[in-house]
């Protein structure tokens, strides 16, 4: 697979994201059974979970981005607008599932996180302040977990999304060729 333009690179791990997630029930307990990713609203338990992660993800991402000299107006991926940070959710991309997939498999799977977690109203799910608060203690873990970077040097994870943020600057500035954040 190559991809000559943005919009097919978007469109290639929009395919993927697509199989990666019907793969989920493989994992997943059956009353949480993932049928598709759907949003504004979402129709599912898992998709409320997936919703409340991925805001969550793009606003640390958002929060290390104005640590640095980096536009989180300006992205490379997703499309620049005026009402969205993109550079955000270009970051994103690298750390949902180490964030977010992580700790919903985790919490679904300990069953600390049950229907009970849940508000449904006329089918649109929202965690609820017992759900909301489960979550994001998994979260912060997460994201205060250390992880291993090709140096050698052990970061949290929140560090590694500044770092990478950094590893953009080098690259545009011609510096240093980008090379993506890899968990080992």
């Amino acid at each position: 697979m190559s991809a000559k333009t943005i919009n097919e690179l978007m469109a290639y791990e929009g395919n993927l994201r697509e199989i990666y997630y019907s793969a989920w029930n493989y994992f997943l307990p059956p009353e949480f059974y993932f049928d598709k990713r759907t949003r504004r609203p979402p129709k599912s338990n898992i998709n409320a979970l997936i919703s409340f992660g991925n805001s969550l993800t793009y606003s640390i991402c958002l929060s290390e981005i104005y640590r640095t000299q980096l536009s989180p107006v300006i992205s490379f991926l997703h499309e620049p607008s005026e009402r969205r940070f993109s550079l955000s959710l270009d970051l994103a991309e690298i750390f949902k599932p180490i964030l977010v997939d992580r700790s919903i498999f985790y919490l679904v799977n300990k069953r600390l996180i049950n229907k009970s977690s849940f508000s449904d109203e006329a089918g649109i799910y929202m965690l609820n302040e017992s759900g909301k608060r489960i979550f994001l203690e998994e979260f912060e873990r997460r994201l205060n977990q250390t992880v291993n970077l090709p140096s050698g040097k052990k970061v949290s994870v929140q560090k590694a999304i500044r770092l990478e943020a950094y590893k953009l600057i080098k690259h545009f500035l011609g510096i240093k060729e980008y090379q993506p954040f890899v968990m080992s």
